[in-house]
């Protein structure tokens, strides 16, 4: 029997480890359990090797509750100790086995990089027993014990099986360790996936069963060989589907995924998928997995995973990540940055790759694959130049296809230089630039989209949460090209190669129909023009500036110094249409009507742009109903 000290440099360790080892004390089991997945793999790397002889009978790892004796203990028949190699490892604190097995055997499928992974057990546990019998035959099987202080006690007892067994006798601040369920939930979370079959063995419910007689096959808590270890040769379209209804199972089927598999000059492995998003609402992030040799690390990847495929879920591997690291270890590592640049490409190429062969499937899940493709464009540069290919734009028109039965209707979708090709005469302004005509709003927008459709003018949907920075951002990026929104200003000046014609008014109509429909409303600074339009042109338009509106919008939404605008009044523009022939009739009318026709006509155009509200809108909707009896009586007294 051997008695002694571990030996580190101060007997204030254990306190320590409670404490501070971990944030998270689950992360005991994560650890112990991933130690016996190393263990095993060992063997089975030896065996291949011709190291072990004969057979290694099955390779599992039980983790076995004992709510009773409060104890929870971890058991594999893996690689085992002998009487040296648990002096060496375990009385030698931070001393990783895994570091010096990697260098003998680099091909060996090893977790590795726990250092103190072994001693997290103390945070949970008053006191540490391991039962350990190495593979090697001439080997003892040796017992090491360890209550919390530097104090250990190591001896040889009775020959055992193979492999390594932790007891831990849980302390009474760690009790919720004790429940099954608790110990499920965690091994479900960090294990799911570990390369070895792992067996959660609750003694209570076993020994319940065993007077009940019932007798069932035990089955694994882990899949041992998850989708993206696999070559995506072996793989069908419903292997990935039943994956991701396993990885989330209350949501609808992705889109399309992405299998990563890649060996230089980093190891990584994974399958993105792009998920269902019909609403901006809709956005979640944090639905990525990332894992260390299938051990499960966490689920917040941003300094892995580029920002803007934050929305993606999945899993990604890789042993090339450590798994206890800090954030800014993350940030400044180099396989880090380049595994964040190789998915970047990957998710570009595949996105192309689908738009060139099979752009009718591409162009149906824009609604949910825009706000990758838009977010990435503003995110990472390398991304936008590959996006300007595979960008499209959504017709406000729908198209139709076929005659009787076969009659299909479907949206018309552009890419930018096909946008340019549809609008190359109508389309540019005075300094040569294109002007992408769009609306955030179709239904509300409807009567400015009919006006720009008359003129020949292509406008498009641009209506999701990212578009309004989206808009602006690609102003900056692409050449010559400007957006404007249907509303910004009335059709006829929207491209500025258009003219007007003269109003059909004198001098004198003018200035009495300018005066009449100088008004004060709430909250909105008018500005008034008489000008003449056509005479299918609306009595009244309401625009509102593209650059004062873009900034309040920005600013309701927190856009940083756009804030400013968000309080300011609405700045908006009554165009009159002096050509229209309402006002032969207005202008004929006493002063009363015409002050109740003009305001009314006033409302109607501000109510086009959603700036008709409380109190303006009650007056709208009194006056209307006022001038309609007027109307009325006024038809009754001809009779």
């Amino acid at each position: 029997m051997q008695k002694g000290q571990i030996r580190v440099q101060t007997e204030n360790i254990f306190p320590i480890i409670k404490k501070f080892l971990y944030s998270d004390h689950e992360i005991f089991l994560r650890e112990l359990v991933s130690n016996a997945v190393d263990a095993s793999q060992k063997l089975k790397t030896l065996s291949n090797s011709g190291e072990v002889s004969g057979e290694l009978g099955e390779v599992k790892i039980e983790v076995i509750l004992n709510a009773k004796e409060k104890t929870l203990t971890i058991a594999d028949r893996g690689i085992g100790m002998t009487s040296e190699e648990v002096d060496k490892y375990l009385n030698q604190v931070a001393f990783s086995s895994a570091e010096e097995f990697l260098s003998k055997y680099q091909d060996a499928n090893i977790i590795g990089h726990f250092g103190l992974g072994f001693y997290s057990a103390f945070m949970v546990a008053d006191k540490v027993e391991v039962l350990t019998q190495s593979h090697k035959s001439e080997a003892g099987t040796v017992y090491w014990s360890c209550d919390g202080n530097p104090e250990f006690e190591l001896y040889e007892v009775e020959k055992k099986d193979r492999g390594t067994s932790i007891i831990l006798h849980i302390n009474d601040e760690s009790k919720e360790f004790l429940e099954a369920s608790r110990i499920q939930s965690i091994l479900n979370r960090f294990c799911k996936f570990l390369p070895i079959p792992i067996y959660f063995i609750d003694v209570e419910e076993a020994n319940k069963k065993d007077k009940d007689k019932e007798q069932e096959a035990p089955k694994p808590i882990n899949q041992t060989q998850p989708i993206w270890v696999k070559k995506p040769s072996e793989l069908k379209k419903e292997d990935y589907e039943a994956f991701y209804r396993e990885l989330y199972p209350f949501s609808e089927l992705p889109l399309f995924w992405i299998h990563l598999n890649v060996d230089y000059p980093f190891n990584l492995t994974g399958v993105l998928y792009f998920p269902k998003i019909k609403q901006s609402y809709e956005i979640q992030k944090d639905k990525i997995q990332l894992y260390c040799n299938q051990v499960f690390v966490t689920d917040e990847v941003k300094d892995i995973v580029p920002e803007f495929l934050m929305l993606l879920h999945g899993v990604i591997d890789s042993p090339d990540i450590p798994l206890n690291v800090s954030r800014s270890y993350l940030q400044g590592d180099p396989n880090v940055k380049k595994i964040n640049s190789h998915i970047t490409k990957k998710v570009a190429d595949k996105l192309e790759e689908i738009f060139k062969n099979e752009r009718p499937e591409f162009e149906s899940k824009w609604e949910s694959l825009g706000l990758f493709v838009k977010y990435g464009m503003m995110t990472d540069d390398k991304f936008l130049e590959k996006a300007n290919k595979f960008l499209v734009f959504e017709d406000t028109e729908i198209k139709t296809e076929g005659e009787g039965e076969n009659q299909k209707s479907a949206p018309t979708f552009y890419t930018l230089e096909e946008y340019k090709m549809a609008t190359e005469t109508l389309q540019k302004n005075k300094e040569g630039k294109h002007v992408i005509l769009y609306t955030t709003q179709p239904i509300q927008q409807d009567a400015y989209i009919k006006a720009c459709k008359a003129k020949g003018y292509v406008v498009v949907k641009m209506e999701t949460l990212v578009d309004a920075a989206f808009i602006n951002h690609m102003e900056m990026k692409w050449e010559n090209v400007q957006f404007v929104r249907v509303d910004a200003d009335v059709v006829d000046n929207l491209i500025d190669k258009q003219e007007t014609s003269d109003s059909v008014l004198s001098k004198d109509e003018t200035e009495k129909l300018k005066g009449l429909f100088q008004m004060d409303v709430k909250d909105i600074h008018l500005t008034v023009e008489v000008k003449g339009l056509s005479k299918e042109a609306p009595p009244v338009v309401a625009t509102r500036p593209e650059f004062m509106r873009r900034m309040k919008d920005m600013g309701a939404v927190g856009g940083g110094m756009a804030a400013f605008y968000a309080n300011m009044p609405d700045e908006v523009s009554l165009t009159v249409n002096g050509n229209h022939p309402i006002y032969n009739k207005i202008l004929k009318e006493d002063e009363t009507k015409q002050k109740d026709q003009v305001r009314t006509l006033a409302d109607l155009a501000l109510l086009s742009q959603g700036l008709l509200k409380g109190a303006e809108l009650s007056n709208f909707i009194e006056r209307s109903v006022r001038m309609m009896e007027g109307a009325s009586k006024d038809e009754t007294a001809s009779v």
